[in-house]
């Protein structure tokens, strides 16, 4: 059973990101603030639930939630200040595009830096803890799956409708034989090593 709050009585905003260990693509970030008393059975860590499961939690969060935000970080900018600081960009983004202020940010994760004037805590294994950060896993992996079926009707050679830009072999065989993308991360190891 996942936990309402952190801090009871406080408007808490529920952090996370999706595809950071990925090769192609932008990393997504969703902020999340529940409504009091929100639970659902299939709410969980969005890693540890099926596809069809995060996009019903998806359109019951949308539906549900006092405020969500989705952000992205593109592949360049990935490039240019590299994917740990592009997490925290687009959480950042996010929680700026809530339709409320938050009195507290829930960040999944043992690390974060923001220019936000938001008290926030690190959560370790949070979106597996926090309703919140679990809502926000979801709509940050749904949303960055969505996107990534729309790069690979653009770029189908790489697998990304089912990889999801992730490093699996068929894709870095994939950008041996057809090379890289505009898409693609090119400050990580694209190359498979022998």
């Amino acid at each position: 059973m996942l936990k309402e709050f952190y801090t009871e009585g406080v408007v808490e905003a529920g952090c996370d990101e999706a595809g950071r260990g990925c090769l192609a693509g932008p990393v997504f970030a969703a902020a999340v603030v529940l409504p009091a008393g929100f639970a659902h059975p299939l709410l969980n860590d969005s890693k540890k639930m099926t596809a069809r499961a995060r996009e019903v939690l998806r359109g019951v969060i949308e539906r549900e939630a006092v405020a969500w935000a989705v952000a992205e970080v593109s592949a360049a900018r990935i490039d240019e200040i590299n994917i740990l600081n592009a997490s925290f960009e687009a959480m950042s983004l996010a929680v700026t595009r809530l339709g409320v202020v938050p009195d507290e940010l829930l960040i999944d994760g043992h690390l974060f830096r923001s220019t936000l004037e938001i008290p926030y805590r690190c959560v370790v294994g949070g979106d597996g803890i926090y309703a919140s950060i679990a809502a926000a896993s979801v709509l940050a992996k749904t949303h960055r799956d969505e996107c990534m079926a729309r790069l690979d009707a653009e770029w189908p050679q790489y697998g990304w409708l089912g990889n999801k830009g992730y490093p699996t072999l068929a894709h870095r065989e994939a950008v041996a034989e057809f090379g890289v993308s505009p898409y693609h991360r090119k400050s990580f190891k694209l190359k498979i090593e022998n």
